[in-house]
């Protein structure tokens, strides 16, 4: 369990109750092949994976507040780099805490790297907002582009650190991203042929 008192969304007694069909068991324990890589994935690996990232990442944004809560007025730049490394942390922990607690999409359910790649993009998508004036930050500093300048010098080796990943890892991220931008393609075409279909037979039936 994490430290946010948060549970398992596929927990091993739900397995042992009933049959799952993208849910096999071996040696290892329960396992299921990625949506996204089709790669077999151990439940208790990819749990245990997200408890140690929120454990590092809660001593990291611990610090963080630490030192913001000694800043002086005149340390502007030093508030956006605490600012911007603050931003990276919450945002890695809200998907840990977003992935760990669902219990409808085994997509949620990835290797390592794959997840970094969904938080990477997940911070530069917030990067994005923040540089054309629409992020909705009720706490941002005055001189916001000093949090973009930080973001972009420091957010992949904040995530490396935390993940404890080589340098590589990263450089694979279009790979995943395709992968993922595919998966959901499919999921959408699945949603509107359904949606087709419940028109058809609603017009059968009318």
């Amino acid at each position: 369990m994490l430290a946010a008192d948060i549970k398992r969304g596929f927990p091993e007694s739900r397995f042992t109750k009933g049959v799952e069909p993208r849910v096999k068991h071996d040696d290892g324990g329960y396992y299921t092949y990625t949506l996204s890589e089709n790669v077999k994935v151990y439940f208790d690996d990819f749990y245990s994976f997200l408890e140690h990232v929120e454990e590092h990442a809660l001593a990291d944004l611990n610090d963080v507040k630490a030192k913001q809560a000694d800043l002086k007025e005149y340390q502007q730049e030093l508030r956006a780099f605490l600012y911007a490394k603050k931003k990276i942390l919450e945002t890695l922990l809200k998907t840990v805490y977003d992935f760990y607690s669902e219990a409808n999409n085994f997509g949620v359910v990835m290797t390592p790297w794959c997840f970094g790649t969904v938080v990477l993009e997940k911070v530069e998508a917030y990067r994005d907002r923040l540089s054309k004036g629409n992020a909705d930050d009720d706490d941002l500093p005055e001189y916001s582009y000093y949090v973009v300048r930080y973001l972009d010098e420091v957010y992949r080796k904040t995530l490396l650190d935390i993940f404890e990943f080589p340098d590589k890892a990263f450089s694979m991220r279009w790979q995943y991203s395709e992968l993922l931008k595919r998966y959901s393609k499919a999921l959408s075409n699945i949603s509107t042929s359904l949606q087709s279909v419940m028109m058809l037979v609603k017009s059968y039936g009318s």
